[in-house]
């Protein structure tokens, strides 16, 4: 069976996040430990396995992630990945619709090739900082947020860009938090470079040191940085090694996720789901 490695929200191979992709035949993902262990054979942040459901529902497509290490809830990358995937091989046309853990979620491309994701709205609630929180990343928290069920984060405002740009963290530190992850983030240096704000995204529980570009992290970052600034259309930039940009549209109960999608390894699996 085919399998892709795209990289997403970027229009540049190498840069931005890459996920893997594989679209199985039929409208059932056989053995959960088999796609485990391709997540980890590839590992990538993410691989996403997506599959065809009848027609009449929902839904069009079923849709599943899985980090090196474990199931995840929701994912923004893979999910642009695999509508990149479905578009450009014809295997979709139109607004793609998905059923996942947190719901239904839609994906259309746009006439330049950018695609928008429709997905739910993190709830954010604030929270004292966790005991060994500053001392594992490196820097004091201004504020800290949980970012609901499907999310699972910790999002935590720093001062400013160059502090979240030098964060060194203490990994294993951060992996004893009782949380998916960490989202560090703070208000763009100079917005004229074309960014609002920027984060970073730390997530070793689930066998991911430092995540290129987080898109489901954006679902949290949209609604706490719309609040700050009073827009609800902004641009956010992962500053990770790899560097991405997430475009996002608030939309009460649900936040817009716009970006670009570049395939760069197109290959063959020899072991079958």
């Amino acid at each position: 069976m085919r399998i892709r490695t795209v990289d997403t929200f970027t229009d540049r191979p190498f840069t931005g996040n890459p996920a893997g992709v594989m679209i199985l035949d039929a409208d059932t993902f056989g053995d959960d430990g088999l796609l485990q262990r391709i997540a980890a054979e590839l590992n990538l942040s993410e691989t996403a396995f997506v599959s065809p459901l009848p027609p009449g529902g929902g839904a069009d497509w079923a849709l599943r992630w899985f980090t090196p290490a474990a199931e995840v809830d929701m994912c923004g990358h893979a999910t642009l990945a695999t509508a990149h995937v479905l578009h450009t091989t014809g295997a979709a046309s139109g607004t793609m619709r998905f059923t996942a853990r947190c719901g239904i979620l839609t994906a259309a491309v746009g006439p330049d090739g950018a695609i928008t994701l429709d997905f739910p709205t993190a709830p954010l609630t604030p929270e004292p900082a966790p005991t060994g929180l500053a001392a594992a990343l490196g820097a004091q928290p201004l504020s800290v947020h949980d970012t609901g069920p499907y999310v699972g984060d910790l999002l935590v405002e720093l001062s400013d860009e160059a502090t979240v740009r030098g964060l060194r963290p203490d990994l294993v530190a951060l992996a004893g938090l009782s949380r998916r992850g960490v989202i560090a983030t703070a208000a763009a240096q100079d917005p004229a470079l074309g960014h609002d704000f920027v984060s970073r995204g730390f997530f070793p529980r689930l066998g991911i040191d430092e995540d290129p570009v987080t898109g489901s992290a954006h679902t949290a970052l949209a609604p706490f940085w719309s609040a700050r600034f009073g827009r609800d259309e902004l641009t956010g930039l992962q500053v990770s090694a790899r560097s991405g940009l997430v475009r996002t549209s608030l939309r009460g109960g649900r936040t817009l996720l716009t970006g670009n999608a570049v395939t760069v390894i197109d290959g063959e699996l020899l072991t079958a789901p």
